[in-house]
């Protein structure tokens, strides 16, 4: 099993910036393995794919929405994931979950394994 929690969600006003964290843990995870990413939900709309990244860290993906704002980041060493969120905006308010594969050629949206969600909300 591989468990995943997230940290790092406020209340934050627009303009403003926050760090997201993931740590994984778990008898099976292996960092060096698995593809992660970060998904959100705002209230009343489906899940949206916000950013992933390889094993490698090499291969990153972002949705048109938060690129050149959002940089996600990992360290296997520590078994953590990073997001970090610059010039928020209120349409940013959402719940961001953590999700990670073993495989890297899913899309993280079908990810096996998710954490329980951070919420973050910015004020205009």
């Amino acid at each position: 099993q591989v468990q995943l929690v997230e940290t790092g969600g406020g209340l934050v006003q627009a303009g403003d910036s926050l760090r997201l964290s993931c740590a994984a843990s778990g008898r099976t995870f292996n960092a060096y393995g698995y593809y992660m990413g970060w998904v959100r939900q705002a209230p009343g709309k489906e899940r949206e794919f916000v950013a992933s990244i390889t094993w490698s860290g090499i291969s990153l993906k972002y949705s048109d929405s938060v690129k050149g704002r959002f940089t996600i980041s990992r360290d296997n060493a520590k078994k953590l994931l990073y997001l970090q969120m610059n010039n928020l905006k209120p349409e940013d308010t959402a719940v961001y979950y953590c999700a990670a594969d073993p495989s890297q050629a899913i899309s993280i949206l079908s990810a096996r394994y998710w954490g329980q969600g951070t919420q973050v909300t910015v004020s205009s």
